[in-house]
């Protein structure tokens, strides 16, 4: 089924959506190889290679758990901050078979830059080579070492906030759940980003949207798939589909985007009711007239300026630093 174009799309998306490559999830390898090479293009048109940004960006890998390989991870912190400043960890999109450091480097960079947040960006391990717990365990271990090393860092362990795009943002969700659960680190604020949520995709935005550009129905069964495994139990864990947390109670204040023609809109949705409805203060903000991804493919778009806008905003609010 080919990539459908929905009417009431933002009329300046229309052209970006219709370039979206329609990757088929259920052929992992070829998916990444696809997206390396969108991305090498998109950077090449766009002329961006060490942009002048005044961060210090660090590459290195920081120790997991016993029996698991160490953790790449990207940091990016303003040159000259007088510390301790707030951090955020942020975990990369690609239905937890694609993506890497490089798949979010635009949007930490402008987190970082416009902020001052230092942010840490985690290359956790991918489907279907590593299923869950593989993915979640980097991406909560990450948030363990960095407290742990807060003043080697120059950050505030007491300012630290999550957030992800998409599959990232169901690991946002997850980490925040597994804080609070294990006594972990404490996570000040959530930002889920039209995130993963639901495994059971019964919604009616995912029985609605199988050909939607940027991420339809079809691969989001590969997705899960690959993720949980063919032999997945019917109840599976919260800490991989957020949706199967009964309590969600004492988590921390979030941000939830949501998009108009996205599989994802409805559990997104449902679960800021749910958040809610638990007492958790949350902001919620539905996109019309956009696709799943649609800000990193169409960064410079009057509704992902604003969208990007939106978000330092609420970043540097909830971690007490003024935004540019």
């Amino acid at each position: 089924m080919p990539i459908i174009v929905p009417p009431g799309l933002d009329p300046e998306l229309v052209r970006v959506a219709e370039l979206q490559p329609d990757l088929d999830y259920g052929r992992p390898q070829e998916s990444r190889d696809a997206l390396r090479r969108a991305y090498r293009i998109s950077r090449a048109l766009r002329g961006r290679n060490a942009p002048d940004d005044g961060l210090e960006v660090t590459d290195r890998e920081i120790p997991a758990r016993a029996g698991s390989p160490d953790i790449p991870v990207r940091i990016y912190a303003r040159s000259g901050s007088e510390g301790p400043v707030p951090a955020l960890l942020f975990f990369h999109g690609g239905g937890f078979v694609t993506g890497n450091l490089d798949t979010e480097d635009d949007r930490c960079r402008e987190y970082a830059r416009r902020t001052g947040v230092t942010v840490i960006s985690v290359d956790y391990r991918l489907a279907p080579e590593h299923p869950f717990p593989c993915a979640f365990e980097d991406c909560y271990d990450a948030l363990v070492w960095v407290a742990g090393h807060a003043a080697e860092l120059g950050i505030d362990g007491e300012r630290m906030a999550v957030g992800g795009t998409s599959a990232g943002g169901a690991l946002t969700a997850a980490v925040t759940l597994a804080s609070r659960d294990l006594g972990g680190p404490p996570v000040v604020y959530q930002m889920l980003l039209y995130p993963v949520i639901d495994h059971a995709m019964t919604s009616r935005s995912m029985k609605e949207f199988e050909a939607t550009p940027g991420w339809h129905a079809r691969n989001n069964v590969h997705m899960w798939r690959h993720y949980l495994g063919t032999d997945a139990p019917e109840k599976v864990s919260p800490y991989a589909a957020p949706a199967e947390a009964g309590d969600l109670t004492g988590l921390p204040p979030a941000y939830l985007m949501t998009i108009e023609f996205d599989p994802l809109r409805d559990e997104g949705l449902d679960f800021g009711r749910r958040l809610l409805a638990a007492g958790v203060s949350v902001q919620v903000h539905h996109l019309p007239g956009t696709f799943h991804g649609f800000d990193a493919a169409a960064p410079q778009s009057v509704v992902g300026r604003r969208a990007l806008d939106e978000q330092c905003a609420v970043l540097a609010r909830a971690t007490g630093v003024k935004a540019e």
